[in-house]
């Protein structure tokens, strides 16, 4: 049977790291590496969508992989998400990522076209072959992808031996105990939204992988530590405060992540940069939401270290 210990717990989505003129910025890309093993997170999944992939090039994502490689050196679990809206770019992307050692190569089906299901195992297993000696992660976000992980295709999937897990992030969180059920003992499931971390835990899903984690990493722990302890109605109290940081921080005008960016920022002096275009970045009227967003988190964080 497989260790599947190592993709047990809080699992950031790393943010894109841009400098002052929009280019990917390895230092920054550095800094927010050794700021998320500083904080004891399990590892990264990095180039997904909080990795801003759909708008960064070939060159750009494996200049991003390499460098978070260069800090991580055994201290995170590293999930590297491979997908391009090709098959050749990701099958580059998959080589790249296996030759750095990442733990496990992921990607969301095709987008755009509507696509049988056998064309998009077809996609997914080129990438898979490129990494032989790698874990494969499904990435299952139908409400962006416009394309749902079906059972039909899961089990069509589940005869590649590489196939080690699915980052689940539709929203019935049923889902992940059927993908669980389905896979086998040693079959990892991922909960995805990061609104139901706890709901997701319970029904049994590893570990988590999520947006919002990178910014307020000390309540997605905690409420890991607390699940862990079997202090369900702590968890759901930490889960709760993560919940409305979530909405306030969405209710700006700006991108989630150049919020989220600024939170940073401002809370843990770590600057790297805002979000690239077509995304927007905040304005000044986002300011006094930005300055309550983040007080809200510096309350939950001390709300949580006291359960």
């Amino acid at each position: 049977m497989k260790d599947i210990s190592k993709y047990q717990g809080v699992i950031p989505a790393f943010y894109a790291c841009y400098d002052s003129d929009g280019n990917v910025s390895p230092e920054r890309v550095r800094a927010l590496a050794r700021h998320l093993i500083a904080k004891g997170v399990k590892g990264v999944y990095v180039c997904g969508s909080s990795g801003e992939c759909i708008y960064q090039s070939v060159a750009e994502r494996k200049l991003v992989l390499e460098n978070v490689m260069a800090e991580a050196k055994g201290k995170l679990t590293v999930i590297a998400h491979v997908a391009c809206n090709n098959t050749a770019d990701s099958v580059e992307l998959a080589r790249h990522a296996e030759s750095l050692g990442v733990d496990a190569i992921a990607a969301i089906p095709p987008i755009y076209f509507h696509l049988p299901e056998y064309a998009i195992a077809d996609y997914w297993n080129a990438m898979s072959a490129a990494a032989p000696n790698t874990d494969f992660v499904i990435y299952n976000i139908p409400q962006l992808a416009g394309v749902a992980l079906t059972m039909s295709l899961f089990a069509k999937m589940r005869e590649n031996p590489r196939v080690a897990a699915v980052k689940n992030s539709s929203m019935p969180v049923q889902d992940i105990q059927m993908f669980k059920a389905a896979g086998g003992e040693d079959f990892v499931v991922f909960n995805g939204p990061d609104e139901q971390f706890v709901s997701g835990r319970a029904i049994g899903a590893d570990g988590g992988i999520g947006g919002t984690y990178a910014v307020m990493p000390e309540l997605f722990l905690k409420m890991d530590e607390l699940l862990k302890a079997g202090r369900v109605d702590d968890a759901c109290k930490v889960q709760y405060a993560a919940d409305d940081i979530i909405y306030a921080m969405s209710a700006c005008h700006g991108n989630l992540y150049a919020v989220m960016k600024e939170i940073l920022r401002r809370r843990e002096n770590l600057d790297i940069g805002t979000v690239r275009p077509p995304l927007p970045d905040i304005v000044p009227e986002d300011m006094p939401q930005i300055e309550k967003a983040a007080k809200m988190i510096d309350d939950a964080v001390a709300m949580a270290a006291a359960l």
